[in-house]
């Protein structure tokens, strides 16, 4: 019996494996229960809506291998931490959660598991404890709210069918459409009309029409558009101008609304910042997202986050093994970005 009971406990005592996936890149980081960060692994996307819940945590475990050799450790039958923090990208369900839980409890690397929106891991990441706002805009948009009695605020954010109205793609797709209407006279004028052609290597909007449509223009090149998109507006265009608008004041409703659920809007409350529409410090949206929160909820702190989202996961993950504070600290420093030179 004693044997058994060696045999559950795990390899990192009070450790954590954290997982932050998104659509283009996966980021694992095994750590130890006063934080030290034991191993890290990089893979690509994670995308369970479209291979299966269990088929894309399978394609996780070359990475917790290679996290797991970096700390001198070997993946076997014996559970590696005592917990799983997964924030994973297209976790937007509750349901889409369960799932994934059960995956990650199918490979028996932790005593226990908790699975959530990658939103969550920008959230902790931005913030010294489990509470606040964060909003994402890359190539969608989402957001979540975090108290540490463990409420939470969230949104489906499965596009247009959840309510959803912004990102990076949404944001090219408005460039493309602006374009079009400009040059069949059904819409304003724009500089659109010419930067986005021109962008392509074409001479006309009707040209960068057939190539999109055709596909000569692959569909991972629309989201070109988007920074496009920023330059016209910062150049003064009114039609570009409005878009950017629109997308402040999308991010804006989002965060608002997160803090008015958890009782946050007229108390100061840290607002994170992140996704690479956002990170890309576009002065026209930026500024119009301050101004905008901040007559919203005047007591909202907006911040952009200089650390990358796995060390949310991570502090996740000590947050439910109640890790010392000092834990937190030493996590966030082997991951502070370099002084300024």
């Amino acid at each position: 019996m004693a044997d058994e009971v060696s045999m559950l406990r795990p390899l990192v005592p009070g450790g954590v494996l954290a997982f932050d996936a998104g659509n283009s890149k996966t980021d694992v980081a095994l750590v130890s229960a006063d934080g030290t960060v034991l191993g890290t692994a990089r893979g690509g996307g994670f995308e369970p809506h479209i291979i299966g819940a269990q088929a894309a945590v399978d394609g996780l475990a070359p990475l917790v291998a290679a996290a797991a050799a970096e700390a001198g450790l070997v993946v076997g039958e014996v559970p590696l931490v005592q917990q799983i923090s997964a924030c994973l990208a297209n976790a937007d369900l509750p349901i889409e959660e369960e799932r994934l839980s059960k995956a990650f409890e199918s490979f028996g690397w932790a005593t226990a598991v908790h699975v959530a929106n990658d939103t969550f891991a920008l959230l902790r990441a931005g913030v010294d404890e489990p509470r606040g706002v964060a909003v994402v805009c890359g190539a969608g948009i989402n957001c979540a709210g975090l108290l540490p009695d463990g409420r939470t605020a969230r949104f489906a954010a499965v596009g247009k069918i959840s309510g959803d109205w912004g990102g990076g793609q949404q944001l090219a797709d408005e460039a493309f459409w602006a374009a079009a209407r400009a040059a069949d006279g059904r819409g304003p004028s724009t500089a659109l009309e010419e930067a986005l052609p021109a962008h392509y290597g074409l001479d006309s909007v009707a040209a960068l029409i057939e190539a999109v449509h055709l596909g000569d223009i692959p569909f991972n090149r629309r989201l070109e558009a988007t920074p496009l998109l920023f330059q016209v507006a910062a150049a003064g265009d009114p039609v570009a101008t409005a878009v950017v608008q629109r997308q402040a004041e999308e991010i804006v409703s989002m965060a608002t609304v997160a803090m008015r659920r958890l009782d946050l809007l007229d108390e100061p409350t840290d607002v994170v910042l992140g996704g690479g529409v956002l990170t890309a410090g576009h002065p026209l949206l930026m500024e119009t997202v301050v101004r905008l929160l901040s007559a919203a909820a005047a007591k909202a702190i907006p911040r952009v986050v200089d650390v990358p989202p796995v060390v949310g996961a991570a502090l996740l993950g000590l947050d439910h093994t109640n890790a010392a504070p000092t834990a937190h600290l030493q996590l966030r420093a082997a991951f502070a970005p370099p002084p300024a030179a």
